[in-house]
């Protein structure tokens, strides 16, 4: 006589990771197999205040339709870490999540085609350390150094390697420099993000030859790349681990930082903020200000300082519209 079936069998639910996400459909890797697969509209009608409820790296729970082999997402898995920005284009108030559960985030920036942005390099070590995920920043394109960016390039790394990020320069394009990296993604859940053009697909393609990462051109008029990723998408590493590549982004929006907070999150200021004259300062134009003396005895970078200004600003009219 046969065993009576059990719950599970009778309501079969399985579990997997969210390896592609574009837009109505996400790929979840289940086993060795990948099931193309939807959401429960609950999910969209409970969190109105994200613009994607499922992010790449998500774990999931999801049911199999056994007439067309497509799964039906029922349960999102409590996140680790995820790293997000405001929405563009949406609400204010809108959270776009580019990737969950990772370890650790990488900021990728080329010396030219387009130039290096320290803003954008400072706005994502700030979210990324608002949901402690150590971060680092990769330098592309060394082979078109030229001796006039030499010292600009320099500073821009030691500005960082001081600050205790990891700074990798490379050339992806000609498979320099990569070794370093490959060393700190293994084992690792990582994800790449930076503006198009500055070489993430090269970059995939340098790592893993097999991936075939399609790649695009910079224009030299504008200095600004091809979105020739369209989505993001979670790769299996062959050394060990795995790297989430994202579509390139031109402005990056922090959110989820109060403004009276941000200067927590640059590691350089921290030390200062208890110094100041008045318990409330925002470190902008207030009187006996520790951390404006700071940078005035070269003890602040004047880039990352300006870099706090911006966001502080853009905060702070964040909150304005909320009251």
């Amino acid at each position: 006589m046969n065993a009576p079936s059990s719950a599970q069998d009778a309501d079969p639910t399985l579990e997997g990771v969210v390896t592609r996400s574009t837009g109505s459909w996400y790929h979840v890797q289940v086993g060795d197999r990948i099931v193309r697969s939807r959401i429960r509209g609950k999910f969209r009608l409970t969190r109105q205040d994200v613009t994607n409820p499922v992010a790449v790296g998500d774990r999931v729970s999801l049911r199999v339709n056994d007439e067309d082999g497509t799964g039906l997402i029922l349960d999102i898995h409590d996140r680790t870490t995820k790293l997000s920005r405001r929405a563009s284009g949406h609400r204010t108030d809108e959270e776009h999540v580019m990737v969950a559960n990772v370890d650790r985030a990488w900021i990728m920036q080329s010396v030219r085609l387009p130039a290096l942005n320290a803003a954008f390099v400072d706005r994502l070590l700030v979210a990324a350390a608002v949901n402690e995920i150590p971060a680092g920043v990769i330098i592309n394109k060394m082979d078109l150094l030229t001796d006039e960016q030499r010292t600009a390039v320099m500073d821009f790394h030691l500005r960082y390697a001081d600050l205790g990020y990891p700074v990798l320069p490379m050339s992806a394009l000609h498979g320099k420099g990569i070794e370093p990296l490959k060393a700190e993604l293994q084992d690792q859940m990582s994800v790449v993000t930076g503006p198009s053009g500055t070489g993430k697909s090269s970059l995939l393609n340098a790592i893993e030859p097999g991936l075939d990462v399609e790649t695009g051109e910079v224009s030299e008029s504008t200095s600004k790349g091809t979105h020739t990723t369209t989505h993001a998408e979670l790769h299996s590493l062959s050394f060990g681990g795995y790297l989430v590549d994202t579509p390139g982004i031109r402005e990056f929006g922090v959110r989820q930082v109060h403004p009276k907070d941000l200067a927590h999150f640059f590691p350089e200021m921290i030390s200062y903020v208890n110094e100041c004259k008045f318990p409330d300062c925002t470190h902008d134009h207030e009187p006996g200000c520790a951390i404006q003396a700071a940078v005035d005895r070269g003890e602040v970078h004047p880039a990352r300082y300006d870099s706090y200004l911006r966001i502080l600003e853009s905060l702070q009219e964040e909150e304005e519209k909320r009251f």
